[in-house]
């Protein structure tokens, strides 16, 4: 098996780029989170302070959970701290390796996404169909370094409560 990647995301973000509102998400898309655990179960993802703090239930199960936090106190149970990024990458990497997984995940927030996008391989990311206010935005992703693999079309229903595009992209 050749070594694990580092993937972005999943990553939803709406129309005007909004990916959080008041340490939550902004919206409603239970699809979508059945989405998210798919493409996550079973491999490391690696989350931002205020990302674990926004789980409803923590750890997530199934998976190998590393936070990234300054804050030398933060001791979660059933999560592995780390306080730099690179440090994030080596232990998902790893753990990846050892469970025979092809990949890891960066699941948010904003800027550990900033970070992430550059080094990352895929990029999973929902498109929700609506302008929503929020306080945590995403910066524009450039798409011309990328290719669309896959796309599925989700419409607004009883458990989502906006239309959504889930798409997987490729690095050139």
């Amino acid at each position: 098996m050749s070594s694990p990647i580092l993937t972005a995301g999943p990553i939803a973000r709406s129309r005007n780029g909004v990916i959080g509102k008041d340490g939550s998400l902004p919206w409603r898309l239970k699809s979508d989170m059945a989405i998210f655990r798919a493409v996550t179960m079973g491999k490391p993802v690696i989350m931002g302070r205020k990302t674990w703090d926004s789980l409803p239930k923590k750890p997530l199960i199934g998976r190998t959970n590393i936070v990234l936090s300054k804050d030398g106190s933060f001791e979660p149970k059933q999560a592995v701290v780390c306080d730099e990024f690179a440090e994030a990458v080596s232990i998902a990497r790893e753990q990846a390796e050892e469970d025979g997984r092809d990949e890891y995940c960066v699941i948010g927030g904003a800027s550990l996404f900033e970070l992430a996008l550059p080094r990352a391989k895929r990029l999973y990311l929902t498109e929700v169909d609506a302008e929503i206010e929020g306080d945590v935005v995403l910066s524009p992703i450039d798409e011309s370094r990328w290719t669309e693999v896959r796309r599925e079309e989700h419409p607004a229903g009883e458990d989502d409560e906006y239309a959504f595009t889930f798409r997987v992209l490729e690095r050139r």
